[in-house]
């Protein structure tokens, strides 16, 4: 070891220029290097140090990090003063370097710098007053002026605070993940993205431990989207979510997760700051506390058989009034039918007779006001009959796959004008609204009747509401209402008028009842919508409360396909040519025949007709052209003009039919499901809206 005089007053001013300017900046260890005996370490005094030696040295002496340099056969160490502050300890000046600085790599060190090669060594290990630290090292070697490797220079730069923090960083990381995954509630941290739905409508799981499988049912699901892992009910998991990411609000509540069955039982918060856009998610499978409640209740149910034998004198007597019930909604029905047809028969019945009491006569004059007479009063009859094969389910329905929402911008218009201006109208519209299978003109009929009810319902003003939405009816709820469970689509109509009382409530969908004043409602409206929403394959339900309004909705099902397209209309500059077009009419009924045929003749169609379908087919299989088929569906002789249509089908590819039917033939038209180029018209109908229909199918061909 290299001694020399006292450390404390060793400085740069005991230097003199013989020791050369590489000592003048090298602070208390230039100092002493200058002062020292370098006899042990096998070197000459500074002065004498070859040129090499002095820029190492030099280099060394200033660099701003700890810097070792070992000259020499011995490794005679030199150090500066951070190398001297990192040790902790005296100077090591003279002392060979694998005991000036021992680390366990330090002879390999030594061995490749004196090689000529540049060694970085990472994370090494030593011992700074007792304690354990860590350093990285650059080790370069440093040849005379001959090029012969005579020393090696090593850079140190302390790391040993970083590594502490590393480890006090991955101590707390495994004892947050030792935690995350002995949770036995599941727990994920979910980051919302953007997507084609919008911003933030879709996330993904960055994190989850091993109990999210456990209680939600599926694995592996850090890494997936939500609407790639349960895309039907990802809306309602979005909202949930979305809404605490917006408020920075912590929920609690419980869902059931559809995909797997199972009930869940949830609370989330956001992980701040915002920008992060992530929230946290903690949970727990409450299925079997589900199924119990479930199962007490069953229990309770049951215990009403327990007393089965207490109540069977009441079953019956209530059975009876039931009985009693039934035949007074019957003899209501046929009553107030009788007597709406009785006044409609009146008003055409009358009509005809003085039509032909003024062409005896010679005037003409009021002919027309008696015809328009006979017209409306005709017009009425048919509205009636409509509305009672709706009741009955007994009416043609056209139905079509549409998105209901599509059909309520016009729709929303008609109410407004129809309400007026005291009553406010509403629509809210649910987002990714399902297709549903429904004859969408009988759809807009039963709406607006419920529309009209709610006016009623608010003769100073008020608000009506028109809602859609999608619905999941779990097996109790379907059951109640009589459906299959499954997806449903909705239409609502509330209003904040009067309500209706319970007892009211129970009756609002017989036929022929009615709050209104005598002569201002049928009392067929509510029943003709229970009607077509069970003709639909769906329900209809009623919510009100005296004072507090009224909501009638009508769950209709999903249907599973795209929604079909409207068919081009026709040109409206077309030219007008029906000389060249035959019209084949099948019916039964002579008048029927008479009045179709006479109205085509008028328009310039060649018309043929058919009594029954096998005079219908007899005609087709000759060698005459036929543009269009109009044939009845309930026709007699064993062939119904479903069967006709098909066998004309086949005779003629592509012919062009037109059914005219009633209400019992819609089943043996496969419910409205008709093959491209048929088209349904409903007994009866306005000359006009047949002869509109036949020139725009021809047109359409």
């Amino acid at each position: 070891m290299v001694t020399r005089g006292n450390d404390d007053t060793a400085g740069v001013s005991v230097l003199s220029a013989s020791d050369g300017a590489f000592l003048a900046r090298g602070g208390r260890m230039g100092a002493a290097i200058a002062a020292g005996d370098w006899t042990d370490a096998a070197l000459p005094p500074p002065s004498a140090w070859p040129a090499a030696l002095k820029v190492a040295a030099g280099m060394m002496l200033v660099s701003p990090i700890p810097t070792f340099l070992a000259w020499g056969e011995t490794a005679a160490t030199l150090h500066n003063d951070a190398a001297r502050a990192m040790l902790g300890l005296p100077d090591a000046l003279g002392r060979p370097f694998v005991e000036a600085f021992p680390i366990a790599q330090g002879a390999e060190l030594l061995a490749r710098g004196r090689l000529g090669e540049s060694v970085v060594l990472e994370g090494v290990p030593f011992i700074r007053l007792g304690q354990e630290a860590w350093c990285n090292l650059l080790a370069s070697p440093v040849r005379d002026e001959d090029g012969v490797v005579r020393g090696v220079l090593v850079h140190c730069n302390d790391i040993t605070t970083r590594v502490l923090d590393d480890r006090a960083r991955l101590a707390d990381e495994r004892r947050y993940r030792a935690l995350f995954e002995s949770m036995d509630e599941g727990f994920c941290v979910i980051e919302f993205l953007d997507g084609p739905h919008g911003p933030n409508s879709d996330y993904i799981h960055i994190m989850a431990n091993a109990a999210y499988e456990r209680h939600a049912g599926i694995p592996n699901v850090v890494g997936q989207k939500l609407r790639e892992m349960v895309p039907d009910e990802a809306d309602a998991w979005v909202a949930r979510y979305g809404a605490v990411l917006r408020t920075g609000e912590p929920i609690r509540f419980e869902q059931e997760l559809v995909a797997t069955g199972r009930h869940l039982s949830l609370s989330s918060f956001r992980i701040e700051p915002p920008e992060l856009k992530q929230v946290a998610v903690l949970f727990q499978d409450v299925t079997d506390r589900k199924r119990t409640e479930a199962a007490l209740r069953h229990l309770n149910e049951t215990l009403e058989a327990r007393i089965a034998e207490a109540l069977e004198e009441r079953e019956r007597t209530e059975e009876a009034l039931r009985q009693a019930q039934k035949m007074e909604a019957v003899g209501q029905l046929t009553g107030g039918l009788a007597h709406d047809f009785n006044n409609l028969l009146a008003g055409i019945s009358g009509a005809f007779e003085m039509i032909g009491a003024r062409l005896a006569q010679g005037r003409t004059g009021d002919v027309e006001r008696y015809l328009a007479a006979g017209q409306g009063a005709a017009r009425r009859a048919a509205a009636l009959t409509h509305r009672l094969l709706a009741f009955s389910r007994r009416q043609t329905l056209a139905p079509k796959a549409v998105i209901i929402n599509r059909l309520m911008a016009d729709f929303v218009e008609l109410v407004r004008r129809t309400v007026g201006p005291s009553i406010e109208v509403d629509m809210v519209a649910a987002t990714a609204l399902w297709p549903t299978l429904v004859d969408a003109n009988q759809l807009e009929n039963a709406l607006l009747n419920l529309c009209i009810n709610a006016r009623d319902a608010m003769p100073d003003g008020g608000r009506i509401t028109i809602e859609t939405g999608n619905r999941w009816l779990d097996d109790r709820s379907a059951r109640e209402q009589g459906l299959e469970p499954g997806q449903y689509v909705s239409a609502c109509v509330s209003d904040t008028g009067s309500g209706i009382d319970k007892q009211t409530l129970e009756r609002v969908f017989d036929p022929f009842f009615t709050t209104k004043p005598i002569g201002q409602g049928t009392g067929l409206g509510l029943s003709m919508v229970y009607g077509f929403a069970r003709q639909s394959n769906g329900h209809v339900r009623i919510y009100s409360e005296v004072g507090q309004g009224t909501m009638v909705c009508l769950y209709l099902p999903r249907h599973l396909g795209a929604e079909d397209e409207e068919p081009a209309p026709a040109p409206l500059d077309a030219v007008q040519s029906h000389a060249d077009r035959t019209v084949l009419v099948v019916d039964d009924e002579p008048t029927v025949r008479m009045l179709v045929t006479d109205a085509l003749g008028e328009l310039g169609y060649a018309c043929i007709e058919a009594q029954d379908g096998a005079a219908g087919l007899r005609i087709l299989q000759g060698g005459r052209r036929v543009d269009l088929l109009i044939t009845d569906v309930g026709l007699p002789g064993g062939l119904n003009g479903r069967q006709v249509a098909d066998a004309a089908r086949a005779l003629r590819p592509g012919l062009k039919v037109l059914f005219i039917t009633g209400y019992a033939e819609n089943a043996v038209l496969n419910h409205g499901h008709i093959e491209h180029g048929m088209e349904v018209l409903t007994k009866p109908f306005a000359i006009a809206d047949l002869t509109g229909r036949i020139d725009r199918m021809l047109r359409e061909g």
